[in-house]
């Protein structure tokens, strides 16, 4: 089972690396961001609004944020402007931290119940391995935009958990 320590470092490294990423696709001008690199969510900015969808999706089900206004098949176009978009992500990655500060240990062994749109039907799991999805889906996607964002030559500098994530400042290290 993951641990709330687990969860508070992987919601840091989140919100970092998400930084780091918004930071370079700054670098390029909106074509680039939206060329079709050949992603499963075709571009930067249709890779990282996907990924903002499913962050929202999965809080919407944890935390009872407001879920997306469009299906994940409309995902890659969930905000189209691209101030709008970080701006959501640097939100949305603040609650997430947030969240995170407020788990505990009998909260994740607790299970959770919800409509899956994929599945079509309720399922019901445990909520660690829920959260381990949702952050695996997010580094999943990152390492996508990351290989778009490279390919169009701009950088995001490291990508390394232990030397991204300030492990002292949150107490685990």
């Amino acid at each position: 089972m993951v641990s709330p320590a687990w969860c508070r470092m992987m919601a840091a490294y989140n919100a970092e690396m998400n930084r780091r990423l918004y930071a370079a696709a700054d670098t390029l001008d909106d074509a680039a961001r939206r060329a079709d690199g050949g992603a499963f969510w075709g571009s930067i900015h249709g890779t990282l609004s996907h990924l903002l969808w499913g962050d929202t999706i999965w809080m919407s089900r944890f935390d009872g944020w407001d879920p997306p206004s469009a299906g994940m098949k409309d995902s890659p176009r969930l905000v189209e402007d691209w101030a709008a978009l970080k701006a959501a992500r640097e939100a949305a990655d603040a609650r997430i931290i947030d969240w995170t500060a407020g788990l505990d240990d009998q909260r994740l062994a607790g299970t959770l119940t919800w409509f899956s749109g994929a599945a079509g039907r309720a399922l019901t799991r445990p909520l660690w391995v829920l959260v381990a999805h949702f952050f695996n889906h997010q580094t999943h996607h990152r390492g996508q935009a990351h290989a778009l964002i490279t390919r169009a030559g701009a950088a995001t500098g490291d990508t390394d958990l232990p030397w991204v994530v300030d492990l002292a400042g949150l107490g685990i290290a």
